[in-house]
Formats: structure tokens, C-alpha cells, sequence
């Protein structure tokens, strides 16, 4: 037998086994070519079962290109994954500038509430409380919880307010607005 009729006699099962596994014409034509190229580099008119041979060739050569299907998919993903998070992570100077300028102007209009507001409020945005673990832990009723927390956001809501239109009468006066 020669090569070319090898080719012609396994080729369509080689072409068929590596499709299967493959699931792409291209790849499993690749392939085909390259369990081929194996056969031949090999003794291959001394082995006995020459189908099962070849065809256990072929599947090994599609068990090696899934595989680096798989790490070049999880690599892939991983740069993906790690672009998005440094472009998440990349502020601009302003928006640095402006996240701790209004840091600050909570902490300042946080600090101006009575100790009741302020262990309410502390408990349920910073210590990530519900209503109930809030109401346990201060001793106190759900319902006074709830208008504890409702009067301190209002303060804070309020002096927020008045902060900003300060702000804007004085940008007014000085022409920066």
C-alpha cells in the first residue's frame, strides 16, 4: 500500500472522528492533514490494526487541540477579566478629587447628628444591619429604628441642601458659575 492509498482509504474516517470531536470544518480539516503527516514521519506499514491506529492518532491529536482550545479560552478570559478591572479601577483625577470631597461632606454632615442618629445610620449603611439586627443590637423598637433612620437622613438630606445653595451663591458672587 502506498501513501496516497492510505490517505484515500482512511481519510474519510480520520476527516469524520476529528469533525465529530471538533465541531468545526476548518480545525478537523487541520487536523486530518496533521494525523496524516504523523502516520507518515511513523513505520506505519508494520502496524498490525492500521485503522485503529490511525483513528487513535487522530483522537489523541483532537484531545490536544481541545485542550489548547480550553487554556487559550480560560487565558482569554482571565486578560478579559483583568482589563476590566483595571479599567474599573483607572479614575480619572477628578472624579478622585470629587468622590473625596463629598467623603468628606458626609462624614461632616454625619458627624453633626445626634448620637441616636449617628449609631442608627452607623449600624445600618457602614455595619450593614437590617432593621431587625439594628433594633436588637441598640435595644430598641423596629418602628423607633425606622424613624430614626428616616429623621437622620432627612437632617442629612437638609444640610446637604443648604451646603449646596451656599455653594451656588457664592460661585454666583465670584462669577465661577
Amino acid at each position: 500500500m502506498t501513501e496516497r492509498e492510505l490517505f484515500d482509504a482512511y481519510n474519510k474516517d480520520v476527516y469524520r472522528t476529528c469533525y465529530y470531536m471538533l465541531r468545526n470544518t476548518q480545525d478537523a480539516e487541520d487536523l486530518c492533514h496533521d494525523v496524516f503527516v504523523t502516520v507518515f514521519r511513523q513505520d506505519w506499514r508494520d502496524v498490525e490494526h492500521t485503522r485503529a491506529w490511525i483513528l487513535r492518532i487522530a483522537m489523541n491529536q483532537c484531545l490536544n487541540m481541545l485542550k489548547r482550545k480550553q487554556a487559550q479560552l480560560k487565558k482569554q478570559s482571565q486578560i478579559l477579566l483583568l482589563h476590566e478591572q483595571t479599567t474599573e479601577s483607572v479614575k480619572s483625577v477628578d472624579t478622585i478629587v470629587l468622590e473625596k470631597v463629598a467623603e468628606e461632606e458626609w462624614e461632616g454632615l454625619f458627624k453633626q447628628l445626634p448620637e441616636k442618629l449617628m449609631a442608627v445610620v452607623t449600624l445600618r449603611y457602614i455595619g450593614e444591619l437590617s432593621l431587625a439586627e439594628i433594633a436588637e443590637a441598640l435595644g430598641i423598637p423596629v418602628g423607633t429604628v425606622k424613624s430614626r433612620l428616616h429623621k437622620a437622613l432627612k437632617i442629612m438630606r437638609k444640610k446637604l441642601e443648604q451646603n449646596q445653595n451656599l455653594s451656588l451663591k457664592g460661585e454666583k458672587q465670584f462669577g465661577t458659575h
